[in-house]
């Protein structure tokens, strides 16, 4: 595993070798089960250089929800492995970073934990913009805050440039519920996800159900998502490159035969 300098290496329990599932594949932003060929290519040639401009490569993840939903113990189980029923609202924003290696490369992931409260929302909304990801989470034991998820992700995606973030819609407290109630609740999550254009997924904090399977997935989308546009820029700047070379190579003739009359 690789690390920066002067800093410690990847945890084991955060290396991802395997492109992580979907919760289901009703509600998932890709069916596919394995990275792209790019994306193969341009890990493995990466990782074999080991350039000290990829050890840099990281994620903005915003939380965003209604008051209460799980915000913060959903993250604190995922960064810290522990569990607080009661807890302080979070004031503004907080955030945690969790470093990860990635089909080989290294990728550290922001999690900005941000205020439901509405008296935070202004202090909290200046902390959207620069998002790759938006994490919309929800009550699963209150189907009211399901509604919600629609403003708090018209709020966020204000900040950012559409279709610029990858979309997750996050129903918490799956173990307070039957198997009927859950049921019925993941079938209005997962089409409120489709409406999102997103990923839906179900997990519980308190028994850490789903939870590091969604955060894996989570930094594997975004990981392969800035690889591949990455790649596109490299490939954009090479042909404009050769089109300019060809251009002037076009135009030298012309000078010449005007030099020598």
């Amino acid at each position: 595993m690789h690390s920066a300098m002067g800093s410690p290496p990847v945890s084991t329990d955060r290396v991802i070798t395997k492109y992580p599932k979907a919760y289901s594949p009703q509600a998932s932003l890709q069916l596919k089960e394995d990275w792209s060929l790019r994306t193969k290519a341009s890990c493995t040639d990466r990782a074999a250089r080991n350039q000290p401009w990829d050890r840099q490569k990281m994620s903005k993840a915003v939380v965003v929800g209604d008051l209460n939903v799980g915000k913060t113990c959903l993250i604190n189980r995922f960064c810290k492995d522990v569990f607080h029923r009661d807890y302080k609202a979070t004031i503004g924003v907080d955030f945690e970073i969790e470093r990860f290696e990635v089909a080989g490369i290294p990728f550290s992931l922001q999690i900005w934990d941000t205020a439901g409260q509405e008296k935070f929302k202004c202090i909290a909304s200046a902390y959207y913009r620069g998002a790759q990801v938006i994490i919309t989470v929800f009550d699963m034991t209150d189907i009211k805050t399901l509604e919600h998820t629609r403003q708090w992700l018209s709020e966020a995606m204000r900040e950012n440039e559409p279709r610029c973030c990858l979309l997750f819609l996050v129903g918490t407290k799956s173990d307070l519920l039957s198997v009927e109630e859950r049921l019925r609740t993941e079938h209005d999550a997962t089409k409120m996800a489709a409406e999102m254009q997103g990923e839906f997924w179900a997990v519980s904090a308190k028994s850490g159900e789903n939870v590091s399977e969604f955060f894996f997935r989570v930094a594997a989308v975004a990981l392969e998502d800035i690889v591949l546009r990455d790649t596109e820029g490299s490939a954009a700047t090479s042909i404009a490159l050769a089109n300019s070379i060809r251009s002037d190579r076009a135009e030298r003739p012309k000078e010449m035969k005007s030099n020598c009359c």
